[in-house]
């Protein structure tokens, strides 16, 4: 396994503790936003399990993005596309989907989770899936994820089961969490 730093100016919780347990002055830090970790082989996985891989960079959710969400799968509720209407709703304005934020789960991870000499990889399914927030339109998700599980396949196949948070920005409850299964083989 390699760690990969990529550094900006958007504090994560965990490096902005380290780096404050260092006695470096607030005003002067440049943060990490991304600890990317690079898996290359079943055995990188070992180590990794039980604990927080980190967090994808910060991602607009934009009503476009909504509106071609709903045109892609068929949910046109007024909640999540008519702007006007949703502005006197339950949320004070249009929510993205909840699968939309789902579906934003590839990606996201693609900004902690670097895999290497991969032969193939797919999304085999979910365990839990619960949305217990919304994502207002306009605001920032991100995700962070957690190695739960890594199960050999054989012939240098992985299933891994990663716990994986949608946060909103500037809220406490997250809008998804759910336990992703994926498979990943390996080259020789």
């Amino acid at each position: 396994m390699i760690l990969c730093i990529q550094s900006d100016e958007r504090a994560r919780p965990d490096a902005a503790s380290r780096l404050a347990s260092e006695d470096a002055a607030e005003d002067d830090l440049t943060v990490p936003s991304s600890l990317m970790i690079t898996i290359s082989s079943p055995a990188d996985l070992a180590e990794l399990i039980d604990q927080h891989l980190g967090y994808s960079d910060w991602v607009e959710v934009t009503q476009d993005r909504v509106d071609l969400f709903a045109e892609a799968t068929g949910d046109h509720q007024w909640i999540h596309v008519d702007v006007e209407r949703a502005k006197d709703g339950p949320f004070g304005g249009t929510i993205a989907h909840g699968y939309l934020t789902l579906s934003l789960a590839p990606a996201l991870l693609k900004d902690i989770i670097r895999w290497e000499n991969i032969a193939m990889g797919v999304n085999y399914g979910l365990n839990k899936v619960r949305f217990p927030a919304p994502v207002p339109v306009g605001s920032k998700i991100r995700a962070g994820a957690k190695l739960l599980a890594a199960e050999d396949r054989g012939n240098g196949s992985v299933q891994v089961t990663i716990e994986t948070a949608f946060e909103v920005d500037g809220k406490d409850r997250p809008a998804c969490v759910a336990e992703l299964l994926l498979r990943y083989t390996f080259n020789s």
